[in-house]
């Protein structure tokens, strides 16, 4: 039996739905399972017997982190150690998500699994922590570190910059910054793999889809392929421009771009960013929400 936790999230709505398809049997929570109280994961699970946990829950907000240390900690590292614990207890396993918000960006040759973390924000701390907390606790786990997730299940620089582009003439986006996007459908791929093929050793892998961009390059390629599809209908100026544009309050790694030599050398198939964009936007989940608009704006104006 698998233990999805966070599965009303972009991420773990995918996950469900391949859970789904596959047939394995599971169990999944959202908020309705306070995963930071210790007592309310032993009342959820019961008697239940676990083989893994999957944890897709995190508190998200970068800027908000900043304001709201204490709800970063509580979900991203507290209730990381809660899931570790109940893990070992009921001799399972955990799958948890981490960031490329945990270095700080200074490396232009990307980041390996064994470079040193040094988060220059909250959240990356907040992330940080709660991987401590998996390896000091538990043997068996999995840290997928993920970074620029979207997806059809939530806000994300997809939606955003398709609202905005079909509303303005004209749009700044950061062009300083670079890293990989990932779609969250092939993350999710990958997690099910995990766990079902059993031929990676447990650790810490990085993924994201394959090759790097800036903010930038992602918007201009959002912008290509919403011409080519008829989702948007007109001319609009993309200008690049600086992270000091933007001012935040927190601060973002310039190139975050993880390496992933360890989890290719593993057999595991890693696609071009911008391949797995296509097969977003001509998606049925992608079109169904595509006029929505829903996303966020921390890198574009």
């Amino acid at each position: 039996m698998i233990w999805l936790a966070g599965n009303k999230g972009m991420l773990g709505s995918d996950l469900e739905k391949l859970l789904k398809e596959s047939g394995a049997g599971f169990i999944s929570s959202d908020r309705e399972v306070d995963i930071s109280d210790i007592a309310a994961v032993e009342k959820f699970l019961g008697n239940r017997k676990i083989e893994w946990i999957i944890n897709a829950a995190a508190y998200t907000d970068v800027d908000g982190s900043e304001s709201d240390k204490e709800t970063a900690f509580r979900v991203n590292a507290e209730a990381v150690r809660n899931l570790a614990e109940t893990a070992a207890a009921r001799s399972a396993g955990l799958v948890h998500i981490s960031t490329d918000y945990i270095f700080d960006g200074k490396n232009k040759s990307g980041y390996s699994e064994d470079d040193k973390p040094s988060p220059i924000n909250t959240y990356g701390m907040s992330k940080l922590k709660g991987e401590m907390y998996a390896r000091d606790i538990l043997p068996e786990h999995y840290i997928i570190r993920t970074s620029w997730l979207y997806g059809a299940g939530g806000r994300n620089f997809v939606f955003t910059m398709l609202d905005i582009l079909g509303r303005k003439d004209e749009i700044k986006v950061v062009s300083d910054q670079r890293g990989s996007p990932t779609y969250s459908a092939d993350l999710a791929g990958l997690l099910l793999n995990i766990i079902s093929e059993k031929r990676l050793g447990f650790g810490t892998y990085n993924f994201s889809n394959g090759g790097s961009c800036s903010w930038y390059e992602f918007a201009c390629a959002i912008y290509g392929m919403g011409m080519e599809l008829g989702i948007l209908k007109k001319e609009v100026n993309i200008v690049p421009v600086d992270t000091s544009a933007f001012p935040r309050p927190a601060a973002r790694p310039a190139y975050s771009l993880l390496l992933k030599d360890k989890i290719k050398n593993s057999g595991i198939t890693v696609r071009d960013w911008k391949d797995a964009l296509g097969d977003f936007m001509r998606s049925a989940e992608f079109l169904k929400r595509a006029a929505g608009g829903e996303g966020i704006d921390n890198e574009i104006e």
